[in-house]
């Protein structure tokens, strides 16, 4: 068998930041008032098809206060695991969409908290502006970091159906900008896109896996409510996954990935009032349990089928 850690045969977030800090750290979901120029009209409105209206900050603290907010989503997480360190998640909808001065605010606003160890900014790849950058880089030096891209798909037709609303090449210059910083990128990808096939799924990852990005995060569509995606499928133009197909395509793409590059996530949580389907996706325990028994089965492991190919990248630029 090939590499494993902590007896996984996948590259996990908690085997690493274990590995990092030294202990048990969790990360702290925050809706920091942001919007989106998906949203407002600056790009589009409406968002991305899939985005939920708290723009995918569904499991974020509701306090107003962001300091509040953390300690909010900190006791409930105390309920069961007594003691660790902290990530502050900045979540919902596009945390770099402001004036820079909002977003020192927010940000140090829990950095200065106690066990705080780090932050994570989910961010869109066009709300990247040179000052922002900057006091990314500040932070940077300061504190542990890593901004998260939405990339979702590699393919253009599917970014357009999906309302992406940029290009790959703007995509390929954040990362060469965060890269160039020194700050780590976690990229994205979800499963199960309309009109996207196996293949196309399998060339976003290899995708992924070349452009230099130090996490991956495999989320599976979920169809919530209140989305324009909804209306997709009632209209039956597209289909969702079955939880045997979605194993093995994890599987397929977690072999594709390169032994370096941090798995942050191999399914996604839907939040169950909202959740129309895949309703076995509520079963996640099970579903993370089916995928690594499946990679036992065929005797693979993350990295097993990986090649680095730049030319993989060329192709779609």
């Amino acid at each position: 068998m090939g590499k494993t850690w902590d007896g996984k045969r996948y590259h996990t977030l908690n085997h690493f930041l274990r590995e990092k800090f030294g202990g048990k750290v969790f990360k702290i979901s925050l809706d920091a008032g942001f919007t989106c120029p998906n949203r407002d009209g600056k790009v589009s409105s409406g968002g991305c098809i899939f985005c939920s209206p708290r723009g995918s900050g569904d499991f974020a603290g509701t306090s107003e206060d962001i300091t509040e907010q953390f300690h909010e989503v900190r006791r409930m997480m105390n309920k069961k695991w007594k003691s660790g360190r902290y990530i502050a998640y900045f979540q919902a909808y596009t945390n770099t969409y402001a004036d820079v001065k909002v977003l020192r605010e927010k940000y140090y606003s829990v950095l200065n908290l106690e066990d705080v160890i780090g932050i994570a900014i989910a961010t869109r790849p066009d709300c990247l502006p040179p000052d922002v950058l900057e006091l990314l880089s500040e932070i940077n030096a300061r504190t542990y970091l890593w901004v998260e891209l939405g990339l979702q798909t590699v393919h253009e037709r599917t970014a357009r159906l999906i309302n992406r609303g940029y290009g790959l090449d703007t995509y390929i210059a954040s990362v060469r900008e965060l890269k160039r910083r020194g700050i780590e990128v976690v990229t994205h990808q979800i499963l199960g896109l309309p009109g996207e096939n196996k293949q196309d799924m399998l060339q976003t990852v290899d995708f992924i896996s070349n452009t230099g990005t130090q996490g991956i995060k495999l989320h599976l569509l979920h169809l919530l409510k209140n989305t324009r995606l909804e209306e997709m499928y009632r209209r039956d133009e597209f289909r969702l996954m079955a939880m045997e197909d979605y194993i093995e395509l994890v599987v397929d793409c977690i072999e594709r990935i390169p032994e370096s590059m941090v798995i942050h996530r191999i399914t996604g949580d839907g939040p169950r009032d909202t959740l129309i389907g895949p309703k076995w996706s509520l079963k996640k325990f099970e579903v993370i349990n089916a995928i690594e028994h499946l990679m036992m089965d065929r005797d693979t492991w993350q990295g097993k089928r990986y090649t680095p190919n730049i030319d993989i990248v060329n192709m779609f630029i």
